[in-house]
């Protein structure tokens, strides 16, 4: 006799997809048990759930497990369970391994050989961090503008490295940002919060500014990270002003445009003095709108200090347009 869970997959396989209520519709015991069985079939990676409530459905599994012959050396294995994510065109999540070799599998490439290059690339871009995971961005800027009104600036990682594309935080900033997925972007402030509180402490910062966003959204990505990440600073108030046709920094592909933009539209609504201020932004393309906030609040007469410049991701060359986010 099989078993509920055995019933719920043969269910599922038979129909190709189901929601719940067509699978409490079929086995016919009490919603609360599906869920329970769902739940743990989700767990052990049987099947996916695919949607959003009210419209959820759930899927097998069965073409996406690992070849049991595949077997990768075991620092390579740990370094692609760290980093590797991989999101496919139908939005599914794959990490770590079994994200890898699937990525190969639709790639066509061999998943040992590709492992040791991805390692390989890996090791190459993270010469560029620091012990304490942080990307020096000083140079990007100052190779951009003539006047530089940032002391420091930072991100966390690139936004994509060459063959593999976006990193880890590149794909959940992406999807995050354009899905509104709040889930997303707890994950993201999860796992910045640490290296944003050291960068807080080794510069002894005052207050912070969370750069306000260009696009209305009915979910800002920078207003979920600065409740996520709760910073215990003072606020700086920055506004992005709305002109006769909102035209995004990510459409700009030359420099002097981004930063006309910029001027334009960013503007210090506080009163007050602070020390060392942070500014934070979701990804660092040009740099124009950091270097610009970082311009109106020196002219504002509000800062003290120094002024940090911190962006989630940036582009590993100088002058880059990051259109995606």
């Amino acid at each position: 006799m099989q078993t509920t869970k055995e019933k719920i997959i043969q269910y599922i396989k038979d129909k190709g997809s189901a929601s719940a209520k067509d699978i409490i519709d079929s086995i016919g015991i009490s919603k609360q048990s599906i869920f329970i069985h769902l739940r743990d079939l989700l767990e052990d990676g049987s099947i996916s759930k695919l949607g959003n409530p009210p419209k959820v459905f759930y899927i097998l599994n069965e073409e996406e497990k690992v070849s049991e012959s595949i077997v990768f050396e075991e620092r390579i294995k740990n370094i692609i369970n760290e980093n590797f994510f991989f999101t496919t065109p139908s939005g599914k999540v794959m990490k770590g391994v079994v994200g890898f070799i699937h990525w190969c599998e639709r790639n066509n490439l061999d998943p040992i050989k590709t492992a040791d290059d991805y390692s390989k690339t890996l090791e190459k871009y993270n010469k560029h961090k620091s012990k304490s995971g942080l990307i020096n961005g000083m140079s990007k800027i100052e190779s951009s503008f003539d006047k530089v009104y940032l002391d420091e600036v930072f991100y966390l990682d690139f936004y994509a490295i060459e063959r593999f594309g976006k990193t880890k935080l590149g794909q959940l900033l992406l999807f995050g940002k354009n899905s509104q997925d709040k889930k997303i972007i707890r994950d993201i402030s999860n796992i910045i919060k640490d290296r944003v509180l050291s960068i807080v402490d080794e510069y002894e910062i005052d207050a912070v500014c969370f750069v306000p966003p260009t696009v209305k959204r009915e979910v800002q990505l920078m207003k979920e990270l600065e409740n996520n990440l709760k910073l215990p600073l003072k606020r700086v108030g920055v506004v992005k002003i709305k002109s006769d046709i909102t035209v995004p920094q990510k459409t700009l592909n030359k420099i002097r445009d981004r930063i006309e933009n910029a001027e334009a539209t960013f503007f210090v609504d506080n009163k007050g003095s602070y020390g060392n201020i942070l500014i934070i932004d979701d990804a660092v393309g040009s740099g124009s709108t950091l270097n610009v906030i970082a311009k109106k609040i020196r002219e504002a007469k509000i800062n003290n200090g120094k002024i940090i410049g911190l962006a989630i991701t940036g582009s590993f060359k100088g002058f880059d347009v990051i259109s995606e986010v």
